[in-house]
């Protein structure tokens, strides 16, 4: 086969995966094009719709919350740019009814709001709580805090 020819082959391998990736119908080439940019164009617009969805939903929480699985309990992080009065309050009472025990705790609410505490699992089921679980609840704690403000 010449060189030509393998050239030929693969532009035309290449049109057939660009066909498939783009769910193209088409069999000529500049046809097969069209849709592709089409497809990119799609493609664009869901990724600006989700970029606005992320934006949206992150401007609804005033705090970002981080919690990680220590050996017995889980550290967690909290952090808004502006203070937030009662915030700290909302996620204490959180802790309790997850029956977490703050076992040591970092606070700053001057500028911004910034809560480090490492929390232990006081009824003895670490198993059902999870840090995912802990996470939830600090931010549904939040989110009743945002919306009493």
């Amino acid at each position: 086969m010449s060189s030509k020819d393998q050239k030929r082959a693969a532009l035309y391998q290449k049109f057939q995966r660009l066909r498939a990736v783009t769910n193209s119908s088409a069999m000529n080439k500049a046809s097969i094009i069209v849709d592709a940019s089409k497809y990119i164009q799609e493609l664009k617009e869901k990724v600006e719709y989700l970029n606005q969805d992320i934006g949206t939903s992150e401007s609804r929480l005033p705090a970002q919350v981080m919690v990680k699985t220590l050996e017995k309990g889980f550290l967690i992080n909290v952090f808004s740019d502006t203070n937030c009065p009662g915030l700290l309050v909302s996620i204490l009472e959180a802790f309790e009814e997850l029956g977490l025990d703050v076992l040591d705790a970092r606070v700053s609410c001057s500028d911004t709001f910034q809560l480090e505490a490492v929390g232990e699992d006081n009824h003895g089921h670490a198993d059902s709580i999870d840090a995912q679980v802990v996470k939830q609840a600090v931010l549904q704690a939040i989110k009743n805090w945002s919306e009493q403000d």
